[in-house]
């Protein structure tokens, strides 16, 4: 058998998951084309001989590509990842040596914008709040349960105009809703070209019905909704974070929860897995879920369809749809 020349450090589960039988002869037959063969390995230090490797697929769990492990990969010239962010792994040693980055998170879009688009029908219904109180003997008690809405004319607030949330504002301008955008780096027009009304963050606060978060993770996002901001949404409002803990004050939420006065569907959190005495877990108005946002089987299948995309049209003409840069990486998560 030749030398690999495509090395995938994926799991074996996550390979099944991510890699179809179709995208795996892809896979194979790019090797091929490179004039090796196609190896997957659980750790980068499972695979004795990457003297020949030229493209290196990841996922989670890599660790740095430093300078003593791109040594053992001289002929490197792709890292093709199957997630979103490449910042665990990816560093200056790489781009200073010409390997070219490409990521998959496109893949993740959908997926995730269907469970804020759920997380957001269900906190507009008053549905965690009901449930809890069905699973806890009781019935329909209107004084505890509040207000429903419709999500029809709802003013929904949008916090970045990420794919993600490019993705999810579409799915509630299908749905009727009256979207709010937020995102510094987009003016009136191009948010009116998306359905929306580009909105100032205080003030998207103080209309929406919900407040969807999609922003990046970036030093000047990190707790862009803290205590302040939780405190200008309307009674009865509720707090949609698909995205990164990193964007909204934890403590703060949780704070503002415990009074009853808004509500909040959650994926993603500051330390995870999520600790069994969390506050979080108690309150009736919060639905939680195990950062699983972009867990479903098409979008993982996704993920594997883009990278096997990316490395044949890299062969093809040297081309990469989803490339990150070295200035890009900096905005990652």
């Amino acid at each position: 058998m030749s030398a690999p020349s495509i090395v995938a450090v994926v799991s074996e589960s996550l390979f099944a998951e991510f890699f179809s039988a179709e995208d795996t002869d892809r896979l194979k037959g790019a090797a091929e084309r490179l004039g090796g063969s196609f190896l997957r390995v659980d750790r980068l230090e499972d695979a004795a001989d990457l003297q020949d490797v030229q493209i290196l697929v990841t996922s989670w769990g890599l660790g740095p590509l430093d300078a003593a492990r791109l040594d053992r990969m001289p002929r490197l010239r792709l890292v093709a990842h199957t997630g979103a962010t490449v910042k665990p792994f990816v560093t200056d040693e790489l781009f200073d040596r010409g390997i070219l980055v490409t990521q998959a998170g496109a893949g993740m879009a959908r997926s995730v914008a269907e469970v804020s688009l759920a997380f957001t029908l269900a906190l507009l219904h008053r549905i965690p709040t009901m449930h809890h109180g069905l699973r806890d003997g009781g019935w329909y008690d209107e004084r505890t349960a509040g207000v429903q809405h419709e999500i029809l004319n709802a003013p929904i607030a949008v916090i970045g105009a990420s794919r993600t949330g490019r993705a999810y504002l579409a799915m509630i301008r299908a749905l009727g809703a009256r979207p709010l955008l937020v995102d510094p780096t987009l003016d009136a027009a191009a948010a009116a070209d998306l359905g929306a009304e580009l909105t100032p963050l205080d003030e998207a606060m103080r209309r929406a019905l919900i407040v969807a978060v999609h922003a990046p993770t970036l030093p000047e996002t990190h707790h862009l909704i803290g205590a302040d901001e939780l405190a200008l949404m309307p009674d009865g409002a509720g707090l949609v974070n698909t995205a990164r803990s990193w964007l909204v004050d934890e403590s703060a939420l949780l704070a503002e929860a415990r009074t009853g006065r808004i509500t909040a569907a959650i994926d993603v959190f500051d330390e995870e897995p999520l600790a069994a005495d969390s506050g979080f877990r108690s309150l009736p108005g919060v639905l939680l879920t195990p950062h699983r946002a972009a867990g479903s089987r098409e979008g993982r299948l996704s993920l594997g369809h883009i990278v096997a995309g990316e490395i044949e049209s890299h062969l093809a003409d040297g081309s990469l749809e989803h490339a990150i840069s070295r200035e890009q990486l900096s905005s990652m998560a």
